[in-house]
């Protein structure tokens, strides 16, 4: 995907940009290329907001806040009882293109279904919090997976900064034209990278930025459909349905299902 710098920092703002850490830059950047991929349609048959609706729109909304919060002019269409994994990605995260093209890429070249399942997840709980995602999306999906793949969707907000020659990760060079060359990661950031990169699951990690480079095909779409059995077999799905389970997620789920309940 071809990243318009002049477009991006229209919709940040460069003042805003000034103040922002690096990891938030990146943060920014990536919501930036994943709101391109699933809105092109949508800003294809909508009218442009002005300025001062724009301005209004942002003034509601912190720039960590997930797009479930976004205001809409649909309401959410209701979750239904026993709420799957493809029931939320078909109501909430969906058109998710980027998680999809991750996954599919990662399936298309023979990947082990742990890598294919955790580069499906990797960044569907932007759909509630951006701030540290990897973080809360580890979170969100450890009692139902693999310890592996929870593993791998912390640390892959940290291994996006640093190159791996070995698996042919390079450090993306739209970093260098959008923020500069002088740009570095946050200390925390640092600190999680050699931890990780020492780790005996260093892999479980890197896989999915590999699988991240491929992901921002324009007019690529990739339902949920070849990934149907893999889910099956890799993600326990609770019967009583995700946010009903009692697990320590499960108000993460319910978040989700229902952003507008007040309490």
């Amino acid at each position: 995907m071809e990243v318009d710098r002049r477009a991006f920092l229209a919709t940040v703002g460069v003042g805003a940009l000034e103040v922002m850490s690096p990891e938030d830059k990146a943060e920014e950047l990536e919501h930036y290329m994943i709101h391109m991929l699933d809105d092109h349609d949508e800003h294809d048959s909508e009218e442009p907001l002005s300025g001062e609706e724009q301005e209004e729109q942002e003034a509601r909304m912190a720039r960590g806040t997930g797009r479930i919060f976004q205001p809409r002019s649909e309401p959410l269409e209701p979750m239904p009882a026993n709420a799957t994994l493809e029931d939320f990605f078909r109501l909430r995260f969906a058109p998710a293109r980027h998680v999809l093209q991750s996954a599919s890429h990662a399936l298309q070249t023979g990947q082990p279904e742990r890598t294919i399942l955790a580069c499906l997840l990797h960044d569907t709980v932007q759909a509630l919090i951006r701030s540290d995602h990897g973080y809360w999306g580890a979170q969100l999906f450890a009692p139902y997976v693999d310890e592996r793949i929870a593993w791998g969707i912390q640390y892959h907000q940290a291994l996006r900064f640093y190159p791996d020659e070995s698996v042919g990760y390079e450090y993306p060079e739209m970093y260098n034209r959008i923020f500069g060359v002088d740009y570095e990661p946050e200390p925390y950031i640092q600190q999680a990278y050699d931890y990780c990169r020492a780790h005996k699951w260093y892999m479980e990690s890197r896989l999915i930025t590999v699988n991240d480079t491929y992901a921002f095909q324009e007019g690529l779409d990739v339902t949920i459909d070849p990934f149907i059995d893999i889910i099956g077999r890799n993600f326990k799905q609770p019967k009583e349905g995700l946010g009903l389970d009692g697990s320590p997620t499960a108000h993460m789920w319910r978040t989700l299902a229902n952003p507008e309940r007040p309490l």
